[in-house]
């Protein structure tokens, strides 16, 4: 018998989970199925300003205060939170953590392909052309109008103000958002927004040469039943294919 009944995404193709109640019966342990590459959310205020922008960031990821992973590409800002595929990347590492109870949070590079002092070089000669500006109006064209305002909110700056009137401090303060903003994540989208799900058959259980059961003769596995999970790119539908070939040979 091979059980292939995939994981619990996509519901409405008929991944219920029910392929996990078989495995149990049948002697397996299995980690908690949780949806994974998913759009994550916050419950903080300035998302809803930022909605709808898309723009190119490097996503680190905080799990109680220890960096665990990043990914870089389109960031996609949502009212409820983040998105695109850099946050699909770290999604199954802050998904777990949320779901353990942990405090996470992403910092968001909004400028990743300028370092901290070049940033810090570009703006303060920016003041001698455009100081005439507000602030607003200055930021404008560096980072998108959305994403400006909400820098300036962080840091209780008047977007109206002129910008040559800004301080030194103020301006390191803008810097240093632009390239760390933090948003707070306290929780994720449900299954039928994710791309695949983490979880499932522990692997010590299984032979990974033949995909059959270490606990039950003649029991393969194949696909999203078993814990793997993989990033962006047909790696998952990968697995499914060779899981599937070699269970398939074998049985």
């Amino acid at each position: 018998v091979v059980l292939a009944c995939g994981g619990k995404t996509a519901p409405k193709t008929g991944s219920d989970g029910s392929g996990y109640k078989f495995a149990k019966k049948l002697g397996h342990s299995v980690i908690k199925p949780l949806p994974a590459l998913v759009q994550l959310r916050s419950d903080l205020d300035l998302c809803k300003g930022m909605a709808g922008v898309r723009s190119e960031g490097k996503v680190d990821l905080y799990i109680d205060g220890q960096f665990v992973t990043e990914d870089t590409g389109e960031v996609q800002y949502t009212d409820y939170g983040v998105s695109g595929i850099p946050v699909f990347q770290i999604s199954r590492y802050a998904v777990r953590a949320v779901d353990a109870g942990s405090d996470v949070y992403v910092d968001v590079d909004m400028l990743p392909s300028v370092k901290d002092s070049a940033l810090a070089d570009m703006l303060f000669r920016r003041l001698d052309d455009d100081g005439y500006k507000t602030i607003e109006q200055f930021l404008m064209g560096l980072l998108n109008k959305k994403l400006v305002n909400a820098v300036l909110k962080r840091n209780k700056i008047n977007p109206n103000e002129t910008a040559s009137n800004l301080k030194e401090q103020q301006m390191q303060k803008i810097i240093n958002t632009i390239k760390k903003f933090r948003i707070p994540v306290s929780g994720y989208n449900p299954f039928e927004n994710g791309q695949i799900c983490s979880g499932g058959v522990r692997t010590n259980e299984i032979n990974a040469e033949t995909m059959e059961s270490k606990i039950l003769d003649h029991l393969y596995f194949a696909g999203e039943m078993v814990d793997v999970d993989g990033k962006c790119g047909g790696y998952n539908l990968q697995w499914a294919w060779s899981s599937g070939h070699v269970a398939g040979s074998h049985a």
